[in-house]
């Protein structure tokens, strides 16, 4: 972009540092290079800085960047927890600096005409908000024991504030999106882009009244923690919104992925006359028999989306932002909860499973899509189990579950809308 200047780049990987160094040398220019981020935001030439760290380093990498009196734009999610998401915001707030949230989808211009379209009522009531995460994911291995971590990467750094525990995987980067204690599964990962797709354009700007999810780790069995088939429900006032992670692919005979209405990745928004399928770039608005009405076209929003943060920093207007962190805040804490909901889930067979979602159109077919993807994939119904979580009520003002007895699953779910800290990588308890 014309008037700026990429004046530092950190890692703690020393080969990546030396890679990407390489690459503005070879083009005649010159970065400062650090390994410890403190020491990158005591520099007071640098104006903002770009978070794209593992999840579990977001919140506290912005907390700083913004006492530090520096702008940011915190790769997605902006949190590895609902707590600290928060933290961030108030953050933004009480330092007066620009924070943008990388949901670039936001400033696709394909997307902002289409749900405009859908809300002036082209298709009537919104009568389901589906998201999709269908990507491919394979085994990430098993190991027997910790393994070596490469020389050139301080690890001690690397897991900031999380537990400080020896590496029980093959690969160091990247396979964290698979652990909980760095990363929040493909739902925090991919999906939360198409979750705040749900949430943007059915116009609600909070929580729902209720969140439950189920699924499993299916196909393989190796070290990852999170589930690669997933189901999340949010009960929002104005329609449902269900979210659905896909792992596998479509069958045990290809290795192209299933899809929903032609999408993949992406939102298919179920209106009373029609429906909008689409995600990178736009889409299609159908009627109900699936014929094509309009076409919406962009180009996925990332260079808008980098271009809307550099003017809402020149210009000092954080409302100008169309990923505004309190935005990333909500849709990456709908990703937290959803997992609170799994994770507390118990472990049964598909049939009981399908009993304790029964009673709700939509929810009944999710299910039984579900259960025929992992048929397809070689999985007998019968031989499955399914982790089902609780149905979490949600208190909106305190950003917490209705817990209505001593140690119900709410109780237990509060407990995980934070983490313990490892010193000195605090999230700050006061802001």
């Amino acid at each position: 972009m014309q008037g700026v200047q990429v004046a530092a780049i950190c890692d703690v990987d020393q080969g990546i540092l030396a890679r990407e160094t390489a690459k503005f040398t070879s083009a005649g220019e010159s970065v400062k290079t650090f390994t410890d981020v403190r020491r990158m935001l005591e520099d007071p030439d640098i104006d903002a800085v770009i978070v794209s760290s593992p999840n579990h380093w977001h919140s506290l990498m912005g907390i700083w960047a913004c006492q530090a009196g520096k702008d940011v734009y915190v790769e997605k999610p902006v949190s590895h927890s609902v707590w600290e998401g928060r933290q961030l915001v108030r953050a933004a707030q009480k330092y007066g600096r620009v924070v943008q949230a990388g949901m670039q989808k936001r400033s696709d211009e394909g997307l902002i005409e289409a749900f405009r379209y859908i809300r002036e009522g082209n298709l009537g009531r919104i009568t389901l908000a589906r998201g999709l995460c269908y990507k491919r994911r394979t085994s990430i291995g098993k190991v027997n024991g910790p393994q070596p971590i490469p020389k050139e990467i301080d690890f001690d750094l690397w897991t900031g504030p999380a537990r400080l525990e020896p590496l029980r995987r093959q690969s160091l980067h990247y396979d964290w999106h698979w652990f909980w204690d760095t990363g929040n599964g493909d739902l925090g990962n991919q999906g939360i882009h198409e979750v705040d797709l749900c949430r943007w354009v059915l116009g609600e700007t909070g929580f729902p009244r209720s969140i439950l999810s189920y699924g499993g780790r299916y196909g393989y069995s190796d070290d990852g923690e999170t589930p690669n088939t997933q189901v999340i429900v949010y009960d929002y006032e104005s329609a449902p919104m269900i979210f659905e992670v896909r792992g596998l692919p479509r069958s045990s005979t290809s290795e192209a992925m299933d899809d929903y209405r032609g999408t993949r990745i992406g939102v298919v928004i179920q209106c009373e006359n029609g429906y909008f399928a689409g995600g990178d770039g736009g889409g299609w608005a159908y009627d109900n028999s699936g014929k094509k009405i309009r076409q919406f076209t962009g180009t996925g929003g990332v260079i808008e989306h980098a271009a809307n943060f550099i003017r809402a920093v020149r210009e000092r207007k954080p409302s100008d932002l169309n990923g505004a962190i309190e935005d990333g805040h909500v849709s990456s804490a709908l990703c937290h909860m959803g997992n609170i909901s799994y994770r507390l889930g118990t472990d049964t067979d598909y049939g009981t499973a399908g009993k304790s979602l029964s009673g709700n159109f939509w929810m009944e077919d999710a299910f039984s899509r579900f259960g025929s993807h992992l048929e397809s994939n070689g999985l007998p119904l019968s031989g499955i189990r399914v982790c089902t979580g609780p149905r979490l009520e949600l208190d909106q003002a305190s950003e917490s579950f209705v817990s209505k007895e001593v140690y119900d699953p709410a109780y237990f779910a509060n407990l995980l809308l934070r983490r313990d800290y490892r010193s000195p990588f605090i999230v700050p308890e006061q802001i």
